[in-house]
């Protein structure tokens, strides 16, 4: 198997014993199984990675926080992100390949792009607004005009993934990158627009207007 935590959880029905993860048998008249080792190492790894994403995405908040001076804003940047599992998991499952911890690393650098994106619409819609354009014209706008740079973006990164998608260690971080880019591009174009009319394109262009 790919991982660990893949072949222990095909062994795991055909052991006659009860299982147990704790470092201390609850009972120690009959025998028991601990998974350790290498169990332990991918769970550490997607710890980690876990934690590394939480706090990739505070300091993205941050930075967005920054440029646009809102706090709504940000979180409307980073709303799409898990848009990219839409095209991340059917990709693992058409492929036939294992998630793994590489394409944790795929999902979370894939947010990066994700926000750029979102950022290039945002970025186009207010500054639409403040030249005083209506908040509706302005998001559909932002899908129109700003398209070509993020299928631009996307493109270079299929193209730069796929020459390691048949790799048996990093083929997980291709097929992240590559689903969740292609997937992620489609569907911002209409979600992030939408949502800034929906939620926050009144508040948000008298805010602009009083600057």
């Amino acid at each position: 198997e790919e991982a660990p935590v893949y072949g222990i959880l095909k062994v795991q029905p055909q052991i006659p014993y009860k299982l147990q993860t704790a470092e201390v048998p609850w009972d120690t008249r009959e025998p028991v199984v601990k998974w350790d080792g290498e169990w332990f190492i991918t769970y550490e790894v997607f710890r980690d990675l876990g934690a590394a994403f939480a706090a990739v995405l505070v300091l993205i908040y941050i930075f967005v926080l920054g440029w646009f001076r809102s706090y709504t804003v940000p979180l409307l940047i980073m709303a799409p992100i898990p848009i990219s599992l839409l095209g991340i998991i059917p990709g693992h499952w058409l492929t036939g390949t294992y998630f793994t911890a590489t394409s944790m690393i795929g999902f979370i650098a894939g947010a990066g792009i994700i926000v750029r994106n979102s950022i290039i619409l945002v970025d186009f819609i207010e500054q639409r607004l403040n030249e005083g354009a209506d908040v509706k014209w302005a998001c559909i706008q932002a899908g129109l005009v700003r398209y070509r740079p993020m299928i631009l973006t996307a493109s270079a990164v299929i193209v730069g993934t796929a020459v390691i998608l048949f790799d048996p260690i990093f083929s997980g971080l291709a097929v992240s990158l590559m689903f969740g880019s292609a997937v992620s591009t489609v569907l911002s174009r209409v979600f992030v627009p939408a949502m800034y009319y929906w939620f926050i394109g009144s508040s948000r262009a008298n805010e602009l207007q009083a600057e």
